[in-house]
């Protein structure tokens, strides 16, 4: 194991791919429970579909892929939220209907790129290649930023997860809290996108936190659990890609699967026992 730990990190491409993706897989599951908790879990699939658009409009222009995305995307998540509340497209609605546009944007922008030079499996289902030294700096800044506002805003967000309405009556502020963690799970799918692709990085966000809930009962417990979850599989799919030679972002989910599976059949158990 040590062997083969050691002959995985000589290679600079895959360290890089390493360190952002355990930043995003932090950064992801703690987001993840609170979005699913309040039945906001599709967003994350929402979004990716706008970064896929920006990533693509970003590479037609010779331009940073991320310098592009992550505004565009938090943007959107911002405009999101404004939509499903003061208009009458609501929620899913408003989700499919940004997330469907900005997927057609994306394809047209590739069709039209002459000689197609972009390679579109790469966003749709992510590259473990793509992260440059630039990269991961910027993700390492942008996940701490995040993992530090994640915490220093825990007890307003623990309020907003569980009693939205309570929160609005006491002047609590609901919207600017739901804002805050639409915008923090934007620059979270920004920034592993590259790596899970479009089609793959909401499975970050949503199954840490559902594997979690099946055994633990309390919101601080689920939260360290699912960051404990999503390391060890993010960690694994890495093993089990570099092994095997499968696509890196699809072995995190196919392990991310198994793990689901596991703590139903032990939450299945553990209720026989009792």
């Amino acid at each position: 194991m040590i062997e083969l730990l050691v002959e995985m990190f000589s290679y600079d491409f895959l360290v890089r791919a390493v360190i952002v993706g355990f930043l995003v897989s932090i950064c992801a599951s703690l987001l993840g429970v609170s979005l699913v908790l309040k039945r906001y879990s599709m967003i994350g699939d929402g979004l990716s579909h706008v970064g896929f658009g920006s990533l693509a409009i970003a590479s037609a222009f010779n331009l940073a892929p991320l310098a592009v995305s992550i505004p565009v995307v938090v943007l959107s998540a911002f405009l999101l939220l404004r939509v499903s509340e003061n208009s009458k497209i609501k929620g899913d609605a408003s989700i499919a209907l940004m997330s469907t546009s900005a997927m057609a944007i994306g394809v047209i922008v590739i069709s039209m790129t002459k000689g197609l030079t972009i390679d579109v499996c790469n966003y749709l289902f992510g590259s473990i290649l793509a992260m440059t030294i630039s990269d991961v700096y910027l993700s390492a800044v942008l996940s701490v930023l995040i993992v530090i506002a994640y915490i220093v805003f825990y007890n307003k967000i623990f309020a907003v997860t569980f009693d939205e309405n309570f929160s609005r009556a006491v002047g609590l502020g609901a919207q600017r809290y739901n804002t805050l963690i639409a915008v923090l799970t934007a620059v979270t799918i920004s920034l592993g996108m590259r790596m899970m692709g479009a089609l793959l990085i909401s499975s970050l966000i949503i199954f840490p936190a559902l594997t979690s809930m099946r055994i633990c009962k309390t919101f601080k417990s689920v939260i360290i659990s699912s960051v404990l979850i999503s390391s060890v599989c993010f960690f694994i799919g890495v093993i089990i890609s570099y092994l095997y030679a499968t696509p890196t972002g699809a072995s995190i989910v196919g392990a991310n699967i198994i793990m689901f599976l596991i703590f139903c059949l032990a939450d299945v158990l553990s209720r026989r026992e009792k």
